[in-house]
C-alpha cells in the first residue's frame, strides 16, 4: 500500500496527465511527473517498488532513445512486461510521469510481477534517479560533446559517472560501449561488466574525425586508434600505461550499411553468433542493435528474444521514420550534437538519391542555447549532394552561414526560419516520386514531426502512447 502522501500525488500526476492529453497536447509526458514530485519527491521510489522484475537505466549522449525501443521489444520477447518512457522524457518527471500511469488510482500496477522498466535517462540526470532506484542494469551507450552551456565538457560529466558508480552496489551490471574510452574506463575494478562494439576494420575511416573528444587516456598520454569508426569510437590504445580496449562480449563484424535504410552485420556474443538483418540504417543503429543484446544479456533474456527484437523493431519517433505524402518520401532524422550530426549526414550519402535536404536548427532550452557546435560538423561531406537545400529553424541563417563555408553551392541554398514554411518549399522542390531528408535539433524536430503526421494522415505521437 502506498503511502498517503504518494498515493494522493499519484492522483494529483493521474489527474494532470488526463488533462493534458485531452488537451491534445504532448506535456502529459512530463507535466504528470512534475506535479506528482512536488508534491512528494519519493513519489518515483515508492511506485517503482512495483516493478516485479527490476530496471534497467540506457544512458549517453546519442541513441537513448532507440536502444530503449529495442530493449524494450527484447523483454516483450522474453515473457516480461516492458514498463518504459516511450516517449523520450527522461528526465525524472518523463519517469514519474510513466510509472504514474502505469499504476492504478488505488495505488497497484498491474502484471507487476512480470513488469520490467526500461528507462532512458538524461545524462546528468541518472545519478538523481539511481538515489531513487537501484536497476539490475544500467546501459552507457556513448560520450561525446552535447549542450556545452549544460553539460559542460564531455570530461566534467564523466567525473560525475565514475562518482556515482564508486558508490553502485556490486550486483548492478554495467553495459559499456568498449570503443569509447571515457565509457570503457568506466568498468575498470567492477566485477559485473558486459563490453560492446564493433569487430569491423573495413568500415573504419581514413583518420579521426574533427568531432572527436576522448582523445586521451586517463593517465593523460594521448590515444591511438588503430581503427576509427566515427567521433573517437574505435580501436584505441595508450603506449604509455598500456590500457587498451577491453575484450568484447557482444560484437558486430561483416557490416553493410548498404543505402542508409538498413543494414547487416554478423553479431557474435560469447556464447551464440547470428547474421542480422537490421530494421534501421546507420552505423550508429548497429551500435544501439549491439547494446540492446548486451543489456539483455545483463538483464539474463534469451538471445533469440534480442536478436528477434533488433530485427523486427522499426525506427523510434522522430529518429529515421519515414512519411509517405503524396507519392513524395520523407526521412525525418534527428541531429542535435557534432558526432550525431556527422553519422547523419554520412548515412544520407549512401543514398545519392536524395536530392532536397531541409536542415532546422533551433536554440531553445531543450537544443542547447549554444549553437556554435555547427561549426564542429563536417557539413563538406555533402555539400555536392544535393540540388535543394533549406535552412531554417530560430538559427537559420547562421547554419545558412556554415552551409556557405562548407562549400555548398549558394544557389542551392534557400534560407525560411519558419519550419512548416520551410517543409511546404522543401516538397514543392521535389519531384513526385523522390526522396528527401529532414534533419532538425530537438523542439524542430517536435514540430516537423506533428506537421509530417497531420499531411501523411498518421497519428500524432502524442495521442498514440
Amino acid at each position: 500500500m502506498l503511502p498517503p502522501r504518494t498515493l494522493a500525488a499519484l492522483w494529483a500526476a493521474k489527474t494532470a496527465g488526463f488533462a493534458s492529453r485531452r488537451l491534445g497536447g504532448g506535456g502529459g509526458t512530463a507535466l504528470a511527473g512534475l506535479i506528482g514530485l512536488q508534491l512528494q519527491p519519493g513519489m518515483i521510489r515508492d511506485l517503482a517498488e512495483n516493478i516485479g522484475s527490476g530496471s534497467v537505466f540506457i544512458t549517453g549522449t546519442n541513441g537513448k532513445t532507440t536502444t530503449s525501443r529495442l530493449i524494450s521489444e527484447a523483454v516483450s520477447n522474453a515473457g516480461l512486461v516492458p514498463l518504459a518512457n516511450a516517449s523520450g522524457s527522461n528526465l525524472l518527471r518523463g519517469i514519474a510521469s510513466t510509472l504514474a500511469k502505469a499504476t492504478t488510482p488505488g495505488g497497484a500496477m498491474p502484471s507487476s510481477a512480470t513488469r520490467l522498466g526500461v528507462f532512458e535517462i538524461d545524462e546528468a540526470a541518472l545519478p538523481l534517479l539511481l538515489k531513487e532506484v537501484s536497476p539490475r542494469a544500467i546501459v552507457f551507450l556513448n560520450l561525446f560533446r552535447d549542450q556545452l552551456d549544460r553539460y559542460g565538457e564531455v570530461e566534467a560529466l564523466a567525473a560525475l559517472w565514475r562518482e556515482m558508480l564508486s558508490d553502485l552496489p556490486d550486483d548492478v551490471c554495467i553495459v559499456l560501449n568498449a570503443d569509447d574510452p571515457t565509457v570503457a574506463a568506466l568498468g575498470e575494478r567492477r566485477g559485473q561488466t558486459v563490453y560492446f562494439g564493433l569487430d569491423d576494420a573495413k568500415i573504419g575511416l581514413d583518420q579521426i574525425e574533427h568531432a572527436s573528444d576522448s582523445l586521451h587516456c586517463r593517465c593523460g598520454a594521448g590515444l591511438i586508434h588503430d581503427v576509427v569508426y566515427f567521433g573517437h569510437l574505435g580501436h584505441w590504445r595508450c603506449s604509455a600505461c598500456g590500457r587498451t580496449r577491453p575484450a568484447l562480449d557482444v560484437s558486430a563484424a561483416d557490416i553493410d550499411l548498404r543505402d542508409g535504410r538498413s543494414a547487416s552485420f554478423r553479431l557474435a556474443s560469447r556464447e551464440d553468433n547470428a547474421n542480422i538483418e537490421l530494421a534501421l540504417g546507420g552505423l550508429y543503429n548497429v551500435y544501439n542493435a549491439l547494446a540492446a543484446v548486451a543489456a539483455a544479456r545483463s538483464l539474463n533474456l534469451s538471445f533469440d528474444a534480442s536478436t528477434t527484437a533488433i530485427e523486427s523493431t522499426p525506427a523510434a519517433f522522430g529518429r529515421q521514420e519515414s512519411f509517405e505524402l503524396d507519392g513524395k518520401r520523407v526521412d525525418l532524422f534527428l541531429g542535435k550534437n557534432p558526432a550525431g550530426l556527422n553519422q547523419v549526414l554520412s548515412t544520407l550519402n549512401l543514398d545519392p538519391g536524395r536530392r532536397v535536404l531541409m536542415l532546422a536548427l533551433n536554440d531553445q532550452i531543450a537544443d542547447g542555447r549554444d549553437i556554435s557546435w555547427i561549426w564542429d560538423v563536417d557539413f563538406e561531406k555533402t555539400a555536392e549532394q544535393f540540388d535543394t537545400v533549406i535552412a531554417s529553424g530560430t538559427r537559420a541563417a547562421e547554419l545558412a552561414l556554415r552551409l556557405k563555408y562548407a562549400d555548398y553551392d549558394e544557389s542551392t541554398i534557400q534560407v525560411e526560419s519558419s519550419v512548416e514554411a520551410a517543409l511546404r518549399r522543401s516538397l514543392d522542390a521535389l519531384p513526385t516520386g523522390g526522396t528527401m531528408a529532414i534533419v532538425p535539433t530537438y523542439t524542430a524536430m517536435l514540430e516537423v514531426r506533428e506537421l509530417l503526421a497531420r499531411r501523411s494522415g498518421r497519428s500524432p505521437f502524442w495521442r498514440t502512447e
